[in-house]
């Protein structure tokens, strides 16, 4: 059996590596635009890619553009290999795998 992800499993962190995940590998995703796809505050997104990150899930990268800071968030290889047997855990639990 595949394994089931805890941390993934949360709705907004599941939403979080489900949007990242369909990225190519070398793309990224603003801030604001993640935030504003799953419809949360700042301080909640923020809150969910800390632990994301401090798994090894996700990379922040901080950056100016001008003189405004800039985020971004990229999924991780070791992110891709979680976000993926988290979902075949789910197809099993669901008679799918």
């Amino acid at each position: 059996m595949s394994h089931f992800n805890e941390l993934i499993h949360q709705p907004v962190r599941l939403q979080i590596m489900a949007a990242l995940n369909s990225l190519d590998e070398e793309s990224q995703l603003d801030f604001g635009t993640l935030r504003d796809l799953l419809g949360v505050t700042d301080g909640n997104l923020a809150t969910h890619l800390r632990k994301l990150e401090d798994a090894g899930y996700v990379r922040i990268t901080k950056t100016f553009v001008g003189r405004r800071p800039r985020t971004y968030v990229s999924i991780t290889p070791e992110g891709r290999r979680a976000f993926s047997e988290h979902v075949q855990a789910l197809r099993e639990i669901l008679g799918e795998g």
